[in-house]
């Protein structure tokens, strides 16, 4: 093929035959699209390898101006293709576009430097007169503004519709300061008219129909994260009345959800949720963003059915989401692809569903449907499916060690004690080589102004020891749990060795600190370690008092009480025993230190109970010192007593 100068056309047979070649590819897309959503894909695979070498055979040739309207034609059926089979927006797009602005420029003659993307745009529309590429060049911008909106450039987009407005009207002034102005500039787009002749596989207005859904959707979604609700909700709204696909209106309407259940409208919430699932059947965040609101409401069925329904759902493992309408290349779920989307729109796997299940009914008191679920939980990751537990920090699943734990703890409250034991024994058997002999740790958190160390070699040892401490929790709670479980089982001996066994464990860690910490500026897994520690103290002291050992339960509850100087139950059992000692007097200060109003002892029992891990509740509870008003009785008597004899 003869090879042409700049600036001279091509022979007019090429030109027919590129021409009658996109009208061919174009035709097959456009016989191909209204297909099974499968059998649309696929085509569109192959059509992106003929475009691009179609496009690579006119690029063969010098630019020329009679060329340019078919070649920039060919560009942007290209570049729809790229982008519509790919996962996301890849920088070869921006690149194509960017040597299509470049080979206009030269077409027509103007030579220059190689400038930024934003600046190579405001050079051709601004001196490229030729009315031939004006619509070819509008269309070309859309796909820019798509690929701008896919990796979140929301400025660079606003520029170039101010230059293409200015570029349709030069008269009117660029609308600025306004609310919204991306959303303004691409409403008044006045996309190009497309000839007859022209063979696009996606037509300009369907691209600005999809620009602004998609940019209504990310701006509500970047107020969202912002917590400037009310815009959100402006802005998904007019997302929601945009051109979008099922699946995409179903995300919008769950982002409307988020936005309400945020906002305290949970009922409104939960109508923008239902709105998503009548939509698309297979949204699943629909569910369990229902879930939640419900169990902020405190209406437990509702919560426990969307969860039922959620797992079946996710049991089935349906395939992703399909659509009978026509496929689009360009599509709202392409150029919207934010973490905040991610994080709301995040599925389920059926382990986390199982456990949320197990873990609620739990909480609810609901124990032989949470020892169910948390049969089946573990029987899962004993049947080697451990894959199946997703390891990102979104998901509501904590440490294998402590599902265990909640376990033993529904099996104990469901009177399935050996199955209790065992379970807890697989968790010791599991931490014991994890754990050193000694772990030294600071027990308070690390100042801001130490935040540094978390990185590096000392931010690792920090991990490794914090690591090896979740380890001696998990060990001493299971301990822990064996010795209340044969406590119910009226085996004194056995439940005192346990607990002694726990208290043993504990002395593993050795805090680095100064003085007495504020309980809010320890860690995490101290805090729990000292109320295993209390547990275990109160537990072994109830089996003394058992076995009328009084002065060795005396110890352990003064000791209790030492740890936990506020706790009702160390100090009434410490009471009790200080009775029956015959320590009448100190029995009787303590009692007014620490119990002379009994109102609050439940409360503050519960209160102390939020704060620390699910499966200590079973233990909190076994603990609480019973109700015993024959001994208030006689305190009261002897305080009595005691005031009429010195005021004699």
């Amino acid at each position: 093929m003869k090879r042409l100068r700049c600036g001279t056309a091509p022979e007019p047979g090429c030109l027919q035959a590129w021409a009658a070649e996109c009208e061919a590819l174009a035709g097959r897309w456009r016989a191909a699209r209204g297909s099974a959503y499968g059998g649309a894909a696929a085509a569109a695979r192959q059509l992106r390898g003929a475009f691009g070498e179609l496009l690579l055979q006119m690029r063969g040739l010098p630019p020329a101006l009679p060329m340019m309207p078919l070649e920039l034609t060919v560009l942007y059926n290209s570049l729809l293709f790229v982008m519509g089979t790919s996962d996301c927006a890849i920088k070869g797009e921006a690149e194509g576009i960017r040597q299509g602005l470049l080979r206009v420029l030269e077409a027509c003659g103007t030579s220059g430097q190689d400038p930024s993307t934003q600046k190579l745009w405001q050079k051709v529309l601004q001196e490229v007169t030729v009315e031939e590429l004006q619509a070819p060049l509008h269309r070309l911008g859309a796909l820019q503004a798509a690929w701008w909106l896919a990796t979140s450039c929301l400025q660079n987009i606003i520029d170039l519709f101010r230059l293409l407005s200015s570029a349709e009207d030069p008269e009117r002034a660029p609308c600025r300061a306004e609310k919204n102005e991306l959303l303004t500039l691409l409403k008044a787009w006045r996309t190009p008219a497309e000839e007859a002749s022209v063979s696009l596989v996606q037509s300009t207005e369907d691209l600005k129909e999809t620009l602004c859904t998609a940019a209504a959707f990310l701006q509500g979604l970047q107020e969202l994260e912002a917590g400037n609700l009310s815009t959100t909700l402006c802005l998904l709204q007019e997302a929601a009345g945009g051109f979008c696909s099922k699946r995409v209106l179903a995300q919008i309407y769950v982002c409307l959800g988020c936005c309400a259940q945020r906002m305290g409208k949970p009922q409104t919430a939960l109508q923008h949720l239902k709105q998503a699932l009548q939509v698309d059947f297979q949204c699943h965040p629909a569910l369990s963003h229902t879930a939640a609101v419900y169990h902020e409401l405190g209406e437990t069925d509702a919560e426990l059915q969307a969860l039922y329904l959620l797992y079946e759902a996710v049991e089935k493992n349906p395939p992703s989401a399909t659509s009978s309408s026509t496929y689009f290349l360009i599509r709202a779920e392409l150029l919207v692809n934010t973490p905040i989307l991610a994080s709301l729109l995040r599925h389920h796997h059926p382990s986390e569903v199982k456990y949320l299940l197990a873990q609620r009914c739990l909480r609810d008191g609901r124990v032989a449907d949470a020892v169910e679920h948390y049969l089946d939980f573990l029987s899962l990751l004993q049947e080697g499916l451990q894959q199946q537990v997703p390891l990102d920090g979104g998901s509501p699943l904590p440490r294998i060690p402590e599902v265990s734990l909640e376990a033993a703890s529904a099996l104990e409250q469901d009177g399935r004690h050996q199955d209790s034991l065992t379970v807890c024994d697989e968790v010791i058997s599991r931490t014991t080589n994890l754990i050193p002999k000694i772990i030294q740790v600071e027990e308070k958190l690390e100042q801001p102004e130490c935040a540094s160390l978390e990185t590096g070699l000392a931010g690792g040892l920090l991990s490794q020891k914090r690591e090896s401490l979740c380890c001696l929790t998990w060990r001493a709670a299971a301990y822990l749990h064996q010795g209340w479980v044969w406590s119910k089982l009226g085996k004194g001996k056995e439940a005192i060795m346990q607990f002694s066994r726990c208290l043993n464990d504990l002395l593993r860690f050795q805090p680095r600190g100064c003085g007495v910490e504020p309980a809010e500026s320890l860690l995490p897994e101290v805090k729990v370690l000292q109320k295993i520690r209390l547990l275990s103290l109160i537990g072994r002291g109830m089996q003394f008092l058992e076995q009328e050992k009084h002065k060795e339960a005396l110890l352990d509850f003064q000791h209790g009480l030492q740890i936990s100087p506020d706790d009702p139950a160390a100090a009434s059992y410490l009471v009790q025993v200080l009775w029956k000692l015959n320590r009448k007097e100190e029995a009787a200060d303590y009692w007014q230190k620490y119990l002379e109003s009994p109102a609050g002892e439940d409360g503050q029992q519960e209160r102390q109970g939020r704060h620390f891990p699910l499966y200590l509740d079973s233990c909190l509870k076994q603990a609480t010192f019973p109700q015993n008003e024959s001994l208030a009785r006689c305190i009261q008597d002897y305080l009595r007593t005691t005031r009429q004899d010195s005021s004699r």
